[in-house]
């Protein structure tokens, strides 16, 4: 077994890196329909919703490049092209959503995808015994399970 300098397995290292960059592929999705959602959305709860969702897109801004930079710290390269992202999102994609439920919809969807992402690289950083990206996933799962648990309960629905 080869380690790399932070003291991890160079194959799993590779492995998490990659899985990873579908994390981030499918963030930058995220981030696209959080903006598009924030600039879109019409009706009586415009006020309240614009806002919440400019709070969620900076915090998936802030995400992204911090998932950028575990991937360039585990020596790999972090995907950055749009042909990129979309080959490798698998969270939906939200085009002209103006209404309030289909916009809080597309979110509790977007974090239920991310999530299952996140736990399967969670599963696998530690079997690396990679705590760094251990870590960051499981914050990201802790506050994104809370995110969704409000969102449904905006939505009058339980998890």
């Amino acid at each position: 077994m080869t380690l790399n300098s932070l003291g991890l397995n160079t194959e799993k290292a590779k492995v998490l890196a990659e899985d990873l960059n579908v994390l981030l592929a499918n963030f930058q999705v995220y981030y696209q329909n959080l903006r598009g959602i924030h600039w879109n959305i019409k009706g009586k709860r415009f006020f309240d919703l614009h806002v919440k969702f400019e709070e969620l897109y900076t915090d998936a801004n802030i995400k992204v490049d911090e998932i950028a930079e575990r991937i360039l710290t585990l020596g790999a390269t972090p995907l950055h092209t749009f042909d990129d992202y979309t080959n490798s999102a698998k969270v939906p994609v939200g085009k002209n959503i103006s209404e309030d439920v289909k916009a809080v919809r597309l979110i509790v969807d977007s974090l239920s995808e991310l999530l299952k992402i996140e736990r399967s690289i969670l599963e696998k950083s530690d079997d690396a015994d990679d705590e760094g990206t251990n870590s960051m996933m499981s914050d990201f799962i802790t506050e994104q399970e809370k995110t969704v648990w409000m969102m449904k309960a905006w939505l009058g629905e339980t998890v």
